[in-house]
């Protein structure tokens, strides 16, 4: 097997997949907004670089970027904004691009992209990568130009778009803090689903879209068990030991989401359903609880 060279470009996303790729053949260099101290054992090379800063990709263009061979694009946004949103993904992304050398894009074996399920309007039903698109707002609208620009540029089966649900896992526990300390309600009606990812099941998704043969060019990153949200809140607020968060009816907001594709794919995650996730970070098991939580 040959030496694969994959640029990074993201935080903790980024690590979690490079982790899972054998040193061995896999040279990581990453790009990251702020200077980074690796502590211990460190399989990334990590340069300084902002996506919406053009200058800080000049040395993109250099030889040492031009056996570039994967590349996952996983950046976040530091504010629901829409200039946050379009630097990173329907700028951000033709700019990093347009950085490396050239000749690069035409021998890149795989570029995947990850953004979100913002893409879709509120649903009852179940959505799919065929289900059309809402292009009603920022967020969905900068990450479908990033698709189209990913796309344009690459040959065919070189670009993936993977569209991740709400991540959860280690330093991603706000929800539960949430309600341990009350502040947060429960949307009631019709139209609310929370769709979850697990950390680690999303960096084994990158991974394995960036070495499966012939891949289809979009994905949805999410775990087997969509839920109504405010049945997830309620469940958790038990398995935490916290009062029920109040309900508040509140226009659709969320929609129920398959991960049929990525599953038929090869790709199987080890938290399929959330609530064992969450369980799992607060160190116990759903035996623990009725079966009215682990159902």
């Amino acid at each position: 097997m040959t030496m694969k060279t994959l640029l990074l470009v993201g935080g903790d996303l980024c690590e979690r997949t490079a982790k899972l790729l054998d040193p061995a053949h896999w040279k990581c260099i990453g790009l990251r907004r702020s200077r980074v101290q690796p502590i211990g054992e460190n399989t990334i090379s990590w340069r300084q670089a902002d996506l919406l800063n053009p200058e800080s990709l000049s040395f993109l263009g250099t030889d040492e970027f031009s056996g570039l061979t994967h590349i996952l694009y996983a950046p976040s946004p530091d504010s629901r904004t829409m200039d946050q949103y379009a630097g990173v993904y329907s700028q951000g992304l033709p700019r990093l691009l347009g950085s490396l050398p050239p000749g690069t894009l035409d021998r890149l074996q795989r570029c995947v992209l990850v953004g979100s399920s913002a893409v879709w309007s509120p649903s009852d039903d179940w959505v799919d990568e065929n289900t059309p698109v809402q292009q009603t707002n920022f967020r969905g609208n900068s990450i479908l130009e990033a698709e189209a620009t990913l796309h344009a540029l690459l040959p065919p089966g070189t670009g993936v778009a993977l569209r991740l649900s709400g991540l959860y896992g280690p330093g991603r526990l706000k929800l539960l803090e949430g309600l341990q300390a009350g502040t947060i309600t429960a949307p009631d009606g019709p139209g609310h689903w929370a769709n979850r990812i697990h950390i680690d099941d999303a960096a084994k998704a990158c991974a394995h879209l960036l070495t499966i043969s012939d891949p289809q060019p979009l994905y949805i990153g999410t775990d087997d068990c969509p839920m109504p949200t405010a049945e997830l809140y309620d469940a958790l607020a038990q398995l935490i030991g916290a009062s029920l968060p109040a309900r508040q009816l509140r226009a659709p907001s969320g929609k129920r989401l398959s991960n049929a594709r990525l599953r038929a794919s090869g790709w199987t995650p080890a938290w399929p359903n959330a609530l064992e996730g969450y369980a799992a970070q607060c160190g116990v098991t759903l035996d623990q609880y009725p079966a009215a939580i682990r159902s």
